[in-house]
Formats: C-alpha cells, sequence, structure tokens
C-alpha cells in the first residue's frame, strides 16, 4: 500500500509573499476587465468615448468616497 507523506503548511507569519502582493494583479486584470466592459456598453448605447471615460472616473470616484464615509479600511501602497 502507497504510503503518503504529510504536507506542511507553512505559518502565516512565514508566507513568502502578502496576500496583497498575491491579490494584486489579479485585482488589477479584473479592475481592466471591468473597465473596458463598462466603455464599451456605454459607447454601444452611443455615449462618445470621452463622455464614457468621464462618467465611468466619477462612478470610481463616488464608490471611493462611499468607501471612506464607510470607514473600511484600505491598505496603503507598499
Amino acid at each position: 500500500m502507497p504510503t503518503v507523506s504529510p504536507t506542511t503548511i507553512t505559518p502565516p507569519d512565514e508566507h513568502v509573499v502578502t496576500a496583497r502582493e498575491a491579490l494584486e494583479p489579479l485585482y488589477e486584470r479584473l479592475e481592466l476587465h471591468t473597465e473596458a466592459t463598462l466603455l464599451s456598453a456605454a459607447m454601444e448605447a452611443g455615449w462618445p468615448a470621452d463622455e464614457a471615460t468621464k462618467a465611468l472616473a466619477a462612478l470610481r470616484l463616488q464608490d471611493a468616497l462611499n468607501i471612506l464615509r464607510r470607514g473600511v479600511t484600505v491598505i496603503a501602497p507598499c
């Protein structure tokens, strides 16, 4: 019968990368994909590209302000 060697789990204080370092590339890809999808939808609906870009920027600003008003902790860049 084959034997299975136990898998060691690295404790949190010994991780090679931080959670932020691991998540940031995915977050950035999702952000770019979302922005492209929203801009595409706005332009398909007849908005000029510059107006769609401004509207998206306004939405992002409003979202950031809402987060700050709720008192959610934002992780500062390293």
